[in-house]
């Protein structure tokens, strides 16, 4: 069976004040249906920039992108987007958050409203369906983020660092409550962190990114059975290996993008 998604000699440069920059470079690599890929890197090595091309937000300066082995150009609306930000509408309730891409695909209210209870249900969140986004916690608004894209069933999610702004606690409940929503539908998912903990954690396979011009260092499969308790998933053998291995490749990419920034800012 072909990949779901695949990336094929991507570069992508930008023109900042009269200068290049090249923010990734000679990029490769297919995702399988079902899978759930996480990616981590230096900032700044073009991980967003990746999934902004993916879904159409910025066109390649070169190569190719192919969803089920057709070429896409422009936005793709068969992608969901999740981004670190939750961009839900101030005047709106949480329900109405929630079942608006239901709403814009032209579902009836009762029928939307039904759908958008049952995944707020899922989540925590009953009881909340009547509060606006200013009455709910950054927790809650990020829980609301992500159903609000799972809600209309795409078959690629794109996940940009959608637990970043949380605090340590919350954010391992979210991962779990993420794990427990992916094992009922089994939807691809690329998701972008700086967490490699969070990586391992979740993921079927890790992609490491160098640093700028951002390209795959390594690709790292994930040899820990499913379901799996994020709550105690450090104390297994295989997690550590894992981590211990990848550490290694992200902490010298690290390293080499601090000396680019330093030698940049000494030019």
């Amino acid at each position: 069976m072909p990949p779901i998604l695949s990336i094929q000699n991507l570069y992508k440069e930008f023109f900042s004040r009269g200068n290049r920059v090249l923010a990734v470079e000679d990029l490769n690599f297919d995702i399988e249906e079902g899978e759930f890929v996480t990616i981590v890197g230096p900032s700044g090595c073009g991980k967003s920039t990746l999934l902004n091309s993916i879904i159409g937000l910025v066109q390649p300066t070169s190569g190719v992108i192919s969803y089920r082995d057709r070429q896409l150009r422009g936005i793709n609306t068969e992608i969901g987007y999740v981004p670190q930000s939750d961009y839900l509408y101030a005047w709106r309730t949480l329900l109405n958050n929630v079942a608006f891409p239901l709403e814009v695909r032209g579902m009836g209210q009762e029928a939307r409203h039904a759908k958008a209870r049952d995944y707020i249900q899922r989540v925590g969140l009953a009881g909340f369906e009547d509060h606006y986004p200013h009455e709910l916690s950054g927790g809650m608004r990020q829980r609301a983020n992500i159903i609000r894209t799972l809600i209309y069933d795409p078959d690629v999610i794109l996940m940009d660092e959608p637990f970043g702004p949380l605090d340590a606690q919350t954010r391992i409940i979210l991962q779990d409550q993420l794990l427990q929503l992916w094992e009922e539908a089994r939807k691809t998912v690329i998701f972008i962190t700086h967490d490699l903990v969070e990586a391992i954690a979740l993921a079927d396979r890790v992609v490491v990114m160098t640093s700028r011009p951002g390209t795959i260092r390594s690709v790292t499969r994930v040899d820990i059975p499913r379901p799996r308790d994020v709550f105690r998933i450090h104390g297994e053998e295989a997690f550590r290996t894992t981590f211990d291995k990848l550490w290694v490749e992200l902490r010298e990419e690290v390293q080499r993008s601090e000396e680019w920034m330093q030698k940049t800012a000494g030019d």
